[in-house]
């Protein structure tokens, strides 16, 4: 009882504060410049009456966040798988085809390579280093694929290869942020987030952006690179697990029905719906929603995350591990996650960054192994989605924040342990698959030892462009209003790659 009345106390008192002058103008911002800045920025209209705000009406947009909505234009696929190498692969031992690099295999840099540019680690003057992998052309379009990655020949007819994209970051960590965001600064939503902020979601008891993680670590920019920034948080990713619970405090404690939790629920919404009211802060509305989601989750989770149940045969076709963190087993959860309507599915493995300093950093052993991690699992996800019809309506991208250079890393001018490539932005690969792309494509070009592009160089934000495009949206009009400015993914660059649609 004391406790009871401890909690009435608590509450009036709240509500006393909340309508003395003192306490209000003591918790501005700012104190009185705060006053004068929320008629400038966003917050609460000074000219907006209580009344108006007591008979303040819910959209359905409102309550539910991730309501389905239709891009402005016609859409070439419903959802996106991205796959990301954390870490950056080098391109010049798997896509990236450098016989002339070979031939100059352990020569001196030239100078000319190396004069006004930016490396994380390279001092002096580098050794060229030939690729540590062997190359051929395969399936009807001729694409190189390595030996890496023997798996990947059977679906390297259905992908369009980017072999000139550049960025201006060399550090993991702002590469990551930039080639998530579009920005390397914190504080910019992701691109799953814009996805699912722009179309919302076609299953209501999932979220509409869901993040999968492998390798044993997140990427080096954290959990920012799902982040939702300034966007409602309610479009943030969701980092679900491949290994024990896939969200945890999923199950309810004993002694907790299904029903009152429900009333539970509903009580506090009942709660915030009124603090909406007072304050119309849209941060309320996304608790809201992700109360409701929560709840909806405990159901649909444990269902679409549960692999067991697969037949045997996808199993082994995607090398699943059960009851392991793998890659493999992501893959085959994103295809189940996408075959359910969740909006973008975003898979980031660990462990990619070969400098040479560790036998597991090496190129010519640790990215082979790495290789053989992903390369079965990936083809398998392009096979499953093909043969469920899914293909059609899904993007799969591929790639690192970066590429790897063409000398080998000389950290401190001292010749490294193994073989490794330090971070290099000039020029690296991606690809993309699915709908709306041209099969077996391949835009871009890089010289002879593969430093710099020298035709179809594409940047970041025009991969960003190319998946808002066939997502259904221009990227130059997909604004979200923040700060007095609309502020967009692409930020004030980037053109759709015309080149690899289809």
């Amino acid at each position: 009882m004391d406790n009871l009345e401890g909690l009435i106390q608590e509450y009036l008192q709240r509500e006393a504060q909340s309508k003395t002058r003192r306490h209000f103008i003591k918790n501005c911002a700012q104190g009185m410049g705060g006053l004068a800045l929320s008629s400038i920025f966003m917050g609460c209209d000074p000219l907006e009456s209580p009344k108006k705000k007591a008979a303040m009406t819910f959209s359905e947009r409102d309550l539910n966040p991730l309501a389905t909505l239709a891009p402005p234009f016609s859409p070439k696929v419903k959802s996106v798988i991205y796959l990301h190498m954390a870490g950056a692969p080098s391109q010049l031992e798997m896509f990236d085809h450098k016989p002339e690099l070979l031939k100059l295999d352990g020569q001196d840099c030239p100078q000319s390579l190396l004069e006004g540019k930016k490396f994380a680690f390279i001092k002096g003057t580098p050794k060229l280093l030939g690729p540590q992998a062997e190359f051929k052309q395969e399936g009807e379009s001729g694409n190189w694929v390595s030996n890496f990655m023997p798996h990947f020949k059977k679906v390297v007819d259905d992908v369009a290869f980017l072999k000139a994209v550049h960025t201006d970051q060399f550090n993991h960590g702002p590469a990551q942020l930039f080639m998530h965001t579009g920005s390397a600064r914190l504080g910019r939503p992701s691109i799953g987030a814009w996805a699912t902020y722009g179309l919302g979601s076609e299953n209501q008891n999932l979220p509409g952006f869901v993040v999968l993680t492998s390798g044993g670590n997140t990427p080096d920019a954290g959990k920012s690179v799902w982040g939702s920034g300034f966007l409602p948080s309610v479009y943030q990713g969701v980092q679900c697990r491949s290994k024990g619970d896939p969200v945890l405090y999923l199950e309810d404690p004993d002694g907790v029905s299904r029903n009152l939790k429900k009333s539970t629920i509903d009580a506090i919404n009942k709660i915030n719906k009124e603090e909406y009211a007072k304050y119309a802060d849209p941060e309320i509305l996304a608790r809201i929603n992700q109360y409701e989601m929560a709840y909806r989750m405990q159901i649909a989770v444990p269902e679409v995350m549960n692999i067991n149940d697969e037949p045997e045969n996808i199993k082994q076709m995607y090398g699943v591990k059960p009851g392991e963190e793998s890659f493999a087993n992501n893959c085959l959860l994103a295809r189940k996650l996408v075959e359910d309507g969740v909006r973008f599915v975003q898979l980031f493995d660990w462990g990619w960054d070969t400098h040479g300093n560790i036998r597991e950093g090496s190129i010519d052993l640790g990215l082979r192994n790495k290789c053989r991690e992903i390369d079965r699992p990936i083809t398998a996800l392009i096979m499953d989605l093909k043969q469920r019809g899914l293909l059609d309506e899904t993007l799969i991208v591929w790639g690192g924040e970066f590429g790897r250079t063409p000398m080998q890393e000389n950290r401190g001018n001292k010749k490294m342990a193994y073989k490794g490539r330090d971070h290099h932005g000039d020029a690296f690969t991606m690809w993309m698959a699915g709908g709306g792309i041209k099969k077996g494509a391949s835009h871009g070009k890089t010289d002879d030892i593969g430093f710099s592009g020298i035709e179809g160089r594409v940047s970041v934000h025009d991969v960003h462009a190319t998946i808002l495009h066939l997502l259904g949206f221009n990227h130059e009009q997909f604004t979200y209003q923040f700060q007095g400015r609309p502020f967009r993914l692409t930020d004030v660059e980037g053109e759709v790659i015309k080149e690899i649609l289809a």
